[in-house]
């Protein structure tokens, strides 16, 4: 455990790197979805936000969560800490799924909230959902999500491996089902039992208000199933759904700096041209759907 601790910043780097490597061959090689827009014209962005987003969240919070976990464990604050002889493993296990449901109650009400809504719009206001999609947040949501992620953490006494575990899970998990992969079906009904898939996920993305508020799990799709905001499949089909939100299709819309200040900017629906323009690619889809589906 403590090689594991003293390897974070490699063992985080070096995951993330690999398993991005990983799916971006994959996208590659078997695509589930034609892209609406260009790799480049969208990569840029996601680029740009998640190097704003690392400085951002090391100049805020320099230990993060791991820091917190360090501290409760030294001076023994925790619920966890109170459950006598409690083995280290278990100890580890519960906080893991501690952590997993506190992200997912966290998302849930990053939609239904309206003021957090501001915030992680931004995520979903990308009209294509690839492995880039996964590091899309604006920088205030990552700060408050590590703020909630270190309170979690202290009251729970969290021990610090489990935080270094959980995050290399959920980041990995979160690159995986982002992206743009296709995935055989029967291997894609057996992974869903217990791991979120790209093509649960993918509803999430729609642009249909209940298909936006559904599938909220990163990592487990327990919580989902449990609290009934599962949905097994789009109603438009993954080849004829669209993707993104109705007032931010634009290109413009979607650049580095329009995508920091968007937390600022109203909701008025996209140009009337645009919207036409989607609708009717939309009808495109529909008939592929028709295809998928026969």
């Amino acid at each position: 455990m403590e090689t594991l601790l003293a390897y974070e910043v490699w063992l985080r780097l070096s995951a993330f790197l690999g398993l991005l490597a990983l799916f971006l061959s994959w996208e590659g090689l078997a695509p589930k979805r034609e892209r609406e827009r260009t790799r480049r014209e969208r990569w840029m962005s996601n680029s740009g936000i998640i190097i704003i987003d690392s400085i951002a969240l090391r100049l805020v919070f320099p230990t993060a969560a791991i820091g917190a976990a360090l501290w409760a464990a030294e001076v023994q604050f925790g619920l966890l800490y109170l459950i006598p002889n409690l083995p280290a493993w278990l100890h580890v296990l519960v906080a893991i799924l501690i952590l997993d449901f506190a992200i997912w109650l966290q998302h849930l009400s990053f939609h239904h909230v309206p003021w957090l809504w501001r915030l992680h719009r931004m995520h979903h206001s990308d009209v294509d959902v690839d492995v880039t999609t996964a590091v899309r947040f604006h920088p205030l949501e990552m700060l408050l999500s590590m703020l909630i992620k270190m309170g979690v953490v202290v009251i729970f006494g969290a021990p610090a491996v489990a935080v270094l575990l959980f995050e290399v899970l959920l980041n990995g998990t979160s690159l995986f089902n982002h992206s743009n992969i296709r995935l055989p079906q029967k291997a894609d009904d057996v992974l869903r039992w217990f791991l979120v898939t790209p093509d649960m996920h993918r509803i999430h993305h729609s642009w249909h208000k209940e298909e936006t508020n559904s599938n909220f799990g990163f990592n487990l799709p327990w919580w989902d199933k449990l609290f009934k905001t599962y949905r097994s499949d789009p109603k438009d089909g993954h080849r004829g759904m669209v993707l993104g939100l109705h007032e931010f299709r634009e290109p413009a819309r979607n650049r580095l700096h329009a995508l920091l200040l968007q937390p600022l900017s109203n909701t008025a629906p996209s140009s009337r041209s645009e919207i036409a323009a989607v609708k009717g690619s939309d009808t495109e889809k529909m008939k592929a759907n028709s295809k998928e589906n026969s």
